[in-house]
């Protein structure tokens, strides 16, 4: 016997399967997904981006800046919205050390695309991803063009917005430093063995034979 063939069949499945989600949209937690914004905010993914800013550490966000303005970003950016000129001198950093600065760092956030590249290549860790997107403002040309004043956040900041890479991050360069000062202090070491072991030079005269009488 031929089964009976049911004529809009698939309309009737359809609108159950509608009227399920339509119920399960006031009944099911997991579906109440408005918000009253901005009252109420839903949080971010730690992977969430907008816009670059340079990290700085310590207190001071011009001396702390990570960026040695080596340009790799700006070199390497699709869009080209990024502007460094690097200063002609070295400047301490928030720990006195002498390193190049950058004496311009412009990015254009109306052309820049949040593609992520600058950061991906920066070797020292100095640009990452913000995830702040409250930026309207009532002038169109207003806050476009931002300097490295308006990109300087702290690396607690960093730390707050993406807590696991800044984490990483932050065991790598400590575990960077503590490598860098142990062999400093090997090799301050090595040179001061060498040099408490090395005969006196042939001229020294405590070593010249007395004169003859």
């Amino acid at each position: 016997m031929v089964p009976r063939v049911i004529l809009g069949g698939g309309i009737v499945k359809g609108m159950i399967e509608t009227a399920r989600n339509f119920v399960g949209s006031y009944t099911d937690a997991s579906r109440l997904t408005t918000v009253e914004y901005p009252e109420q905010r839903i949080p971010l993914h730690a992977n969430a981006r907008q816009f670059p800013f340079l990290v700085f550490d310590g207190t001071d966000p011009m001396a702390g800046l990570r960026c040695v303005a080596c340009q790799i970003c700006e070199k390497e950016c699709p869009p080209q919205c990024i502007y460094i000129i690097k200063d002609s001198v070295k400047k301490p950093d928030y720990l006195g050390k002498m390193q190049m600065q950058p004496k311009v760092f412009d990015i254009d956030l109306s052309v820049c695309m949040s593609c992520q590249i600058c950061v991906e290549v920066c070797p020292f860790d100095a640009i990452k991803m913000d995830t702040e997107f409250e930026l309207s403002n009532d002038d169109r040309f207003a806050g476009l063009l931002v300097n490295k004043h308006q990109l300087a956040k702290p690396n607690s900041h960093f730390a707050r917005i993406h807590p696991a890479e800044a984490a990483e991050v932050d065991g790598r360069l400590a575990a960077e430093k503590a490598k860098a000062e142990a062999k400093a202090r090997a090799d301050a070491e090595a040179k001061a063995k060498a040099a408490a072991t090395s005969p006196p030079p042939a001229g020294n005269p405590s070593s010249s034979p007395p004169p003859k009488s």
